[in-house]
C-alpha cells in the first residue's frame, strides 16, 4: 500500500447536504454511502471539517484531502477529540463564513485498514477485484469479515466488477 498512488476524485457537495448529514447524525439515523466515490466523499467531509476546526482561517485550497492525511499522527490525535457532528458543524460554519453554498474540490483519501469510518455507517457497492484499493476500502468498512463475504460471493458465482452483483456492507 505504501508505494501506491491513490487517484484523486473531484467532489461537489452542497452545504444543504452537509446540514442534512448533521441532522441524520443527531437523530441517530444510519448514513449509507452508495458507491465507493460517495464513501470517499463523505469521509473526506469529516477531514475537511477537522481541518477547519484546527484552522478557522483555512482556505478552499486547504480543503484538499491528500492520500495519507488521515493517517498523520497529528490528525489522528485531533480526530479522537472531534466528533463527526462537530466536524460537519464547523465545516458548515466555515462555508457560511466564506458564503459558499457548495464545496467543489478534490479528494485523494485512501481508505484502507486500519481506517475507521467517521461519517458513513454502511456502503452499498459491487464486488471488487482482488488486490485493489477498493477491496482495501471494503476491508476497512467490514474488517476481517471481508474474506468471508468475498468467499461467499465466489462460492455462489456472484458477478464481480462494474456490472456485477451488489452488496450492502455495514461497518464493523
Amino acid at each position: 500500500m505504501q508505494g501506491h498512488e491513490m487517484h484523486a476524485e473531484m467532489m461537489h457537495v452542497e452545504r444543504s447536504l452537509i446540514e442534512s448529514l448533521i441532522w441524520q447524525i443527531r437523530l441517530g439515523l444510519p448514513i449509507v454511502a452508495v458507491g465507493t466515490t460517495s464513501l470517499r466523499t463523505l469521509e473526506s467531509l469529516y477531514w475537511m471539517g477537522l481541518r477547519v476546526t484546527q484552522n478557522e482561517n483555512a482556505t478552499l485550497s486547504d480543503m484538499v484531502v491528500e492520500q495519507w492525511d488521515v493517517y498523520e499522527p497529528e490528525n489522528q490525535k485531533w480526530s479522537g477529540e472531534v466528533s463527526a457532528e462537530m466536524a460537519l458543524q464547523n465545516l458548515v460554519k466555515w462555508m457560511q463564513k466564506y458564503d459558499l453554498e457548495q464545496l467543489i474540490c478534490r479528494t485523494q483519501i485512501l481508505i484502507a485498514p486500519p481506517y475507521q469510518l467517521r461519517i458513513a455507517h454502511a456502503l452499498a457497492t459491487n464486488f471488487h477485484q482482488p488486490n485493489s484499493t477498493l477491496l482495501l476500502l471494503v476491508a476497512a468498512v467490514v474488517g476481517e469479515n471481508w474474506r468471508k463475504i468475498y468467499q461467499y460471493a465466489l462460492d455462489n458465482k456472484f458477478r464481480f466488477l462494474s456490472y456485477g452483483d451488489g452488496s450492502l456492507l455495514w461497518k464493523q
